[in-house]
């Protein structure tokens, strides 16, 4: 049995991310069935699942950046890691309000993980949400963080008395939830993202005492709810609601029927709420920000605006999406923009789907300029930012995108394999038949995409992607970091390395140098095709030199030029 935790250090919080992780994909589809506030578009449990996966994703790679070493990560480096990675990952209305929950909690668990650290993280967490939210409502997952942090309240110094104490007023909060929202005891349901909270917080009980907590809310007395039982003609009834039978409800807040999707009262007044939902990343200064809630405020409802020191996730349901967007693009330079129409009719849902294509491709690229190539040939697209690689939701979400019955999956990326894998499983659990091509660079995908042929065979077109792909060598330029041992020798900070194939096989002072031996190295075995992929800030005099270079070395190689946008390498390079 593993040791446990007698605070919140680095490991405990990785064993939190992913205990949670669990937790959520087994409540995921229960949560979507529950959400009807405050649009009932039955994506509330994945969203917070995508949102933790990207923080567990995030705490992993900082360990995996200290596998060669004989400690663990500092607990501020986790913590830190977690929160980012839910902010850049956040998912709707709740998933957005979860990653501010997470990094209100960090801000104090980076200075310390014991009882009283934990009880000030989940105080600052709550009240971080709630100001976050531009009109706060109760009954929502923002009171269950509130009496969640309230019960952790006291002198005790033990860390499991804390957590558990916390975990039991979330489940009373939750159990309570229809009592204050009018929404949800229509429904007969308690709120999904507090659900989901409840879930995350049953995890951290999990981590700390080595026990799955019980599952499901309390009634407003503090015992657990009772469950649910089979009555003549088989409706169920359960006691989710403070002790309160309501028909057609299971334990934990699950209805015997799911309720329609689409777009509820938001206001609770019967009207309909607003036909968009508008999504993104947004790198801007403070200031800027505080203007920005004023304008997306003034231009629809269900406003978070979460994040900080120069990075901010932002959402907002409105009619007018561009709007939306332009008020990003006037406050900073927004990102991973993502819309969402609300179509309605009568208050109901209209999900009118064109016949399935025969087959897609999706892509992962490295940055806008590619994207924008591939989607011109007819691709799918996940971009992958510097740092920000894509979960296995996002894939699946672009799988169900590419609305196809067959997709050729390109992940672009060694270091995605298993993520693309995981995200083919789910796929083909929808149906959809996917075939996973390894490729390890967008150069290979480049060539991948290049000879794809949607009229041949399924698997005959899988076998020229797979083959083209092979056939492609890569290359990418990188700066150092600091001093370390590559195979091609000892590299300082700032030296510039070429990685043929993964490895590092050139250091050079400047890019123009490194390049050329790099393109020399691997035309030496052949090739009768570069590719040359460049980043933002690099010049188009590189690309011309090295054109020049290849065809003075090389007079059977042609050379094709991209420009990639803002990539994390300055160069890539293929040849085929």
């Amino acid at each position: 049995m593993p040791q446990l935790p007698d605070d919140l250090d680095a490991v405990a919080v990785r064993t939190w991310c992913s205990l949670a992780l669990e937790a959520l994909g087994r409540e995921r589809a229960e949560i979507d069935a529950i959400n009807v506030y405050p649009i009932a578009d039955g994506d509330t449990g994945t969203n917070l699942y995508l949102t933790v996966e990207s923080a567990a994703a995030a705490v992993e790679a900082v360990f995996a950046a200290h596998e060669t070493g004989a400690t663990a990560p500092a607990t501020a480096d986790a913590v830190r890691a977690m929160a980012h990675g839910a902010l850049i990952g956040a998912r709707g209305n709740s998933g957005t309000i979860l990653a501010q929950l997470l990094r209100g909690m960090a801000g104090v668990l980076a200075d310390g993980g014991d009882a009283a650290h934990l009880r000030l993280a989940l105080t600052s967490a709550a009240d971080a949400a709630r100001q976050a939210v531009a009109h706060p409502v109760e009954g929502t997952v923002l009171t269950v963080a509130a009496e969640a942090a309230e019960a952790a309240r006291g002198e005790d110094p033990d860390l499991r008395t804390v957590v558990t104490a916390a975990y039991e007023g979330a489940r009373a909060a939750l159990a309570r939830t229809p009592e204050q929202l009018a929404v949800l005891g229509r429904a007969g349901v308690v709120d999904a993202g507090g659900r989901g909270l409840v879930a995350v917080l049953g995890a951290l009980v999990e981590t700390v005492t080595g026990q799955a907590p019980v599952r499901g809310p309390r009634t407003a007395s503090g015992n657990a709810a009772k469950a649910p039982v089979t009555v003549d003609g088989g409706s169920v009834v359960g006691l989710p609601v403070g002790g309160t039978p309501v028909e057609g409800v299971t334990e934990g807040g699950l209805p015997a029927s799911a309720p329609a999707e689409g777009p509820l009262d938001c206001p609770e007044d019967g009207s309909a709420g607003p036909a968009f939902e508008v999504i993104y990343l947004l790198e801007a200064r403070d200031e800027q920000v505080a203007r920005l809630r004023t304008r997306l405020d003034a231009l629809g409802d269900s406003l978070v605006v979460v994040g900080g020191d120069g990075l901010w996730h932002v959402h907002v349901h409105v009619d007018d999406a561009g709007a939306a967007v332009e008020a990003g693009v006037e406050a900073g330079r927004p990102y991973r923009i993502r819309i969402t129409h609300f179509a309605t009719e009568s208050g109901h849902d209209v999900r009118v789907q064109a016949e399935p294509a025969q087959r897609a491709v999706v892509v992962v690229v490295p940055g806008d300029g590619l994207a924008g190539l591939c989607t011109e040939a007819g691709a799918t697209t996940v971009i992958a930012r510097p740092g920000e690689p894509p979960a296995s939701g996002e894939l699946v979400e672009a799988i169900r995108r590419a609305h196809a019955r067959e997709v050729v999956l390109l992940p672009n990326d060694a270091a995605l394999r298993h993520t693309a894998a995981a995200a083919a499983e789910q796929a083909r659990t929808e149906g959809v038949r996917v075939a996973l091509v390894p490729t390890r660079a967008a150069v290979q995908g480049i060539a991948a995409l290049a000879v794809h042929e949607p009229d041949r065979g399924f698997d005959e077109d899988v076998v020229a992607m797979t083959a083209a792909a092979g056939a492609t060598r890569y290359a990418e330029l990188a700066v150092a970091e600091r001093q370390s041992w590559t195979m091609a020798g000892i590299c300082q900070a700032g030296d510039i390395l070429g990685l043929i194939d993964g490895d590092v096989a050139v250091i050079g002072s400047d890019v123009p140098h490194t390049a050329r031996t790099v393109l020399d190295r691997m035309l030496a075995a052949g090739g009768e095709l570069v590719t040359l992929v460049l980043g933002e800030d690099v010049p188009d005099a590189l690309a011309d030199a090295l054109e020049e270079h290849v065809r003075e070395g090389h007079l059977a190689v042609d050379t094709v030029v991209y420009r990639g946008g803002h990539q994390r390498a300055p160069l890539l390079i293929g040849v085929e």
